[in-house]
C-alpha cells in the first residue's frame, strides 16, 4: 500500500497526528475490510450457511465501517478531531463485534483469519485514538 507515501505528500502539517500510527490504522482498516468481505462471501458458500447469517451481516457491516474509516482518515483538509474520534470509536466497536462473532465460528478457517484482522484493526483504532488525546 502507498499509505505512508501518500500521507507524506500532503502539502501541510497533518495536525500533529502521529503519521506512523495513522498509517498503521489506515492499513489495518483496509486489510480488515478486505478480510470481512471475503469472510462474508466464504460464509455464503458454507453448507450450513443459515448458521452463519449473523456472521455475514457482522462481516459486511464491519467491512463498510472499516472502508469508510480508512477514507475519512485519509483526508486532512478541514480536519475535525471530533469526527475522527467518532469514526475511530465506531470502527473499533465494529471490529470488536465482528471479531467476537467470527471467533464463534473458527472451525471455518476464513472466520479465524477474519477475527485476527478484526482484532488488529480494533487495536490500531484504539492506538490512534489514544494518540489523539
Amino acid at each position: 500500500m502507498q499509505v505512508a507515501e501518500m500521507l507524506s505528500t500532503y502539502p501541510k502539517d497533518l495536525g500533529g497526528v502521529d503519521q506512523a500510527r495513522l498509517t498503521s490504522c489506515i492499513e489495518a482498516c483496509v486489510r480488515c475490510a478486505q478480510a470481512c468481505t471475503a469472510c462474508a462471501d466464504a460464509c455464503l458458500s458454507e453448507d450450513m450457511v443459515a448458521e452463519l447469517t449473523k456472521c455475514v451481516r457482522t462481516d459486511l457491516d464491519c467491512a463498510d465501517i472499516c472502508e469508510t474509516t480508512a477514507r475519512v482518515l485519509s483526508r486532512h483538509t478541514g480536519y475535525d478531531a471530533h469526527m475522527t474520534r467518532a469514526i475511530l470509536q465506531a470502527c473499533a466497536q465494529a471490529c470488536k463485534a465482528c471479531g467476537d462473532e467470527c471467533e464463534r465460528h473458527t472451525r471455518h478457517r476464513h472466520c479465524a483469519v477474519c477475527a485476527e484482522a478484526c482484532r488488529a484493526c480494533e487495536r490500531a483504532c484504539r492506538d490512534l485514538l489514544g494518540a489523539l488525546g
